[in-house]
């Protein structure tokens, strides 16, 4: 089963094991891993901001333009910015390297 490396705000390191075919937030979710996602994955939001580490980023999908759209309202946007829920695992992400954010903004609450 492939693995993922969480890097949480405060620094720590969390190992999972990830499922083929499970999002990055489902990952996150299933293993109790503070990674909001309001919208539950069906990009209206951009709580599940992730920052993929650089050696990893060019092995990704492209984003689509409704994800660069939604990328668009995150707070502390990085060059390697994606939305956990576009990210399915697959084989080839085994040892994935992505850090959470310190803040996130829920457009989905804010009025």
């Amino acid at each position: 089963m492939p693995k993922v490396i969480f890097i949480e705000p405060d620094g720590k390191r969390r190992e999972v094991d990830a499922a083929l075919g499970l999002s990055l937030l489902e990952v996150a979710h299933t293993h109790h891993i503070e990674l909001e996602g309001a919208c539950e994955g069906s990009l209206a939001c951009s709580t599940c901001h992730i920052i993929v580490d650089p050696d990893w980023f060019a092995r990704l999908d492209e984003s689509s333009e409704d994800e660069e759209d939604m990328l668009d309202l995150t707070f502390g946007l990085a060059n390697t910015s994606r939305l956990g829920c576009q990210i399915k695992i697959t084989e080839e992400l085994d040892g994935l390297v992505v850090s959470l954010p310190t803040t996130t903004r829920n457009m989905l609450v804010d009025f």
